[in-house]
């Protein structure tokens, strides 16, 4: 494969100047098929708008606007519009290196390669040495992954704003699941599962680096913190995560225990008052979860037959 192979899908929610400069940098670099921005944001301020309009009207980027926020929809939607074999996501607030579309292309040479998570340098984060060893089965496995690794690996989980795929396989095993509601934690880990079961393997690439910048609002931080909520929205994806491994002893350890990880924080030992008021969200957010559960998950497609 090459960058022409390859549709950049930026999916955007309450982002301004953040965006504008992630995009610029996008197509300074070239080389993509091309960029697909998903937007989720009601009203932008008029720079921002202004900036979106002019890069569209030029042909830089194809700007789709969402009538409502949901990461795994906007996923679905890139999905389903975009033109190229491979689609990569990247955040909307990333510096992405020189060669972050080339090195992904040149991934998909081997066949089982379904999906390929770049490396992610975090705030204050530096490339890593040698990797240590990882569960490599069960609801855990590669939870922990550190995705600034400088090694390549073959993984189980990843991190959705550096990550690329295989369209028609993506379609296959149905998309993202937008059961996934609030701040849709572990949906791609979900997601990469179901690939791994489909028979595909993901690769993680360090040469198809970037850097995430985690501006303080917009995206999933517009919900506010998980800290000091009594909102379901954190949550739940984990609690739905864990309910669609199935019922083992793994996964119900994993259901018990997340509550009290929660908790076991410098900020809720500062304030212990809000202990109680965090448990609440922790029992709000599996309820739903269930009742997600019960549901059966929401794709994009129905996925084919032996998915």
């Amino acid at each position: 494969m090459t960058p022409a192979d390859v549709t950049v899908a930026v999916p955007t929610y309450e982002r301004e100047s953040v965006l504008v400069n992630t995009l610029q940098a996008l197509v300074d670099r070239g080389g993509a098929g091309e960029i697909l921005v998903v937007d989720q944001t009601i009203h932008h301020e008029p720079g921002t708008e202004e900036c979106l309009r002019d890069l569209a009207g030029r042909g830089r980027i194809r700007w789709r606007r969402l009538e409502y926020p949901s990461i795994p929809h906007a996923m679905n939607v890139a999905l389903l519009e975009a033109t190229r074999p491979l689609v990569l996501f990247v955040d909307d607030d990333v510096e992405p290196s020189d060669v972050l579309v080339a090195a992904h292309a040149a991934s998909y040479e081997d066949a089982e390669t379904w999906a390929v998570v770049g490396q992610i340098l975090q705030p204050g984060e530096h490339p890593a040495g040698a990797l240590r060893r990882y569960r490599t089965h069960g609801l855990r496995s590669h939870l922990d992954f550190p995705f600034n690794s400088v090694d390549p690996a073959w993984v189980s989980n990843v991190v959705a704003c550096n990550f690329s795929m295989r369209r028609a396989r993506a379609l296959q095993v149905g998309g993202f699941d937008e059961n996934f509601v609030g701040a849709a934690y572990r949906f791609e880990t979900e997601f990469c599962r179901r690939l791994l079961g489909a028979g595909g393997r993901v690769l993680f690439q360090p040469q198809a680096a970037l850097r995430h910048l985690r501006v303080p609002s917009g995206g999933t931080r517009a919900r506010g913190s998980h800290l000091n909520t009594v909102s379901p929205a954190h949550g739940v994806g984990d609690y739905y995560f864990a309910l669609r491994h199935g019922v083992t002893v793994e996964s119900l350890l994993y259901i018990l225990w997340r509550p009290f990880r929660q908790v076991r924080t410098r900020f809720h030992l500062r304030r212990p008052w809000w202990i109680p008021l965090s448990l609440i969200a922790e029992v709000r957010a599996f309820v739903l979860a269930l009742r997600l559960l019960r549901r059966g998950p929401r794709y994009v497609v129905t996925p084919q037959p032996g998915s």
